[in-house]
């Protein structure tokens, strides 16, 4: 029998923090779908989505140049409780003031705007907390490491699904319903963490991102592995942001054919995320990260290759579904090799690195010539092919 099994209390601790996840990754995703819509409905103007977009991500990226540093030296639950009650009182002031605002105007894209802002650095506060908090109990069940690690990704996976979902159901009962929902979610999140986690403290050691950056430059093994991580994101986010062009225009499909493919993806690579978990508990987890490594790759080439809609569809799917599976393969290794003493700022370091693909991939669809989009991918995915075998060619 596990660890898991022979300590019930246990167990109902680590389910109490999967809940804890849960509500709060689905609160997270559905603020971030929601900005766009709500800028967009409040102003008509792309142009302002596209600021809203910027107004997001810019503090989502400055926050782990000190969110690390915090969770070391507060304890990861105070963090992540600390998190979610700011971010129900921000949205509960954003909501009101939208049902006294009028539908649209400069005060209420401005409320939405700075919504967004707040909303978006707290995300990856709480974010930061919540993966050190898996972490941890990953240490305490070393066994059982994939298995958490698997349950948190699918628990992001499913977000991403809920959350554009729950916004288009909330969006019918007004604009200040889904800041609402958002509020009771992260109401939930701060009382679901356990007490002996929220009052928990870390050792009061100098902690920061440069000390974390040079940490993770130090350990050769976490170094590959982060570098390997990004790699895999940046031809997850080049694929991500090509594919609506290249279906609408190369492959005369409609908006409807872009979000029915996403959902697939969604669908399948949690069905991935559950299928590597089994795999990892027969075989090791090298071998797992290896093979999806190697399908991934594989599909990545056959994306820029496919000559039809169908044949590029699957070749999507079978790649979103080995990176869901290559994620869990990796974020298990992540927390096995960073040390417990610095955690939160090696973490907030490593996510920080694997972060800097999205935009990269957004420049690169941006700036590449719509006839060679294409040629992107065979390029991600031999960046990808030598960084992950440099991460795999020796056990961990």
């Amino acid at each position: 029998m596990n660890a898991l099994k022979l300590a019930p209390a246990r167990q109902a601790t680590l389910t109490r923090v999967y809940t804890t996840r849960a509500t709060d990754a689905l609160a997270s995703t559905t603020a971030s779908f929601a900005i766009p819509l709500l800028v967009l409905m409040t102003t008509g103007s792309t142009s302002m989505t596209g600021i809203a977009f910027v107004l997001e991500w810019t503090p989502r990226l400055a926050a782990f140049t000190f969110t690390g540093s915090l969770v070391d030296r507060w304890g990861a639950g105070l963090m992540a409780r600390h998190a979610n009650l700011v971010r129900s009182v921000g949205m509960v002031t954003a909501g009101v003031c939208l049902v006294i605002l009028p539908a649209s105007g400069a005060a209420t894209t401005a409320v939405v705007l700075a919504f967004g802002t707040v909303s978006g650095l707290l995300a990856e506060m709480s974010f930061v907390a919540l993966e050190t908090i898996g972490a941890e109990f990953g240490r305490r069940f070393e066994h059982q490491a994939h298995h958490i690690q698997s349950v948190n990704t699918g628990i992001d996976q499913g977000a991403l699904l809920a959350g554009p979902l729950l916004v288009g159901v909330l969006l019918q009962a007004g604009t200040s319903t889904v800041l609402f929902a958002v509020a009771g979610l992260s109401v939930a999140a701060a009382i679901g963490i356990p007490g002996d986690l929220a009052h928990a403290r870390h050792s009061a050691t100098q902690s920061n991102l440069r000390m974390g950056m040079q940490a993770l430059l130090r350990g050769r093994a976490l170094f590959w592995l982060v570098v390997g991580l990004a790699a895999c994101n940046l031809s997850s986010a080049v694929l991500q942001a090509a594919t609506p062009a290249l279906l609408l225009v190369r492959f005369q499909r409609s908006a409807a054919d872009v979000s029915m493919l996403w959902s697939t993806v969604a669908v399948v690579a949690l069905l991935a995320v559950w299928g590597a978990r089994r795999a990892i508990d027969r075989w090791q987890v090298n071998v797992v990260g290896a093979v999806a490594a190697a399908v991934s790759t594989v599909a990545c080439l056959a994306v820029a290759m496919v000559p039809e809609f169908l044949a590029y569809a699957i070749a999507v799917v079978v790649f979103m579904a080995a990176e869901g599976a290559l994620t869990v393969v990796l974020r298990t290794l992540r927390s096995q090799l960073i040390p417990a003493e610095g955690f939160g700022s090696i973490l907030s370091a490593s996510i920080l690195v694997v972060l800097l693909p999205m935009p990269l991939a957004g420049v690169l669809v941006a700036v590449v010539p719509f006839g060679s989009l294409t040629l992107l991918f065979p390029v991600c995915a031999a960046l990808q092919a030598i960084l992950l075998w440099l991460c795999f060619r020796r056990p961990h």
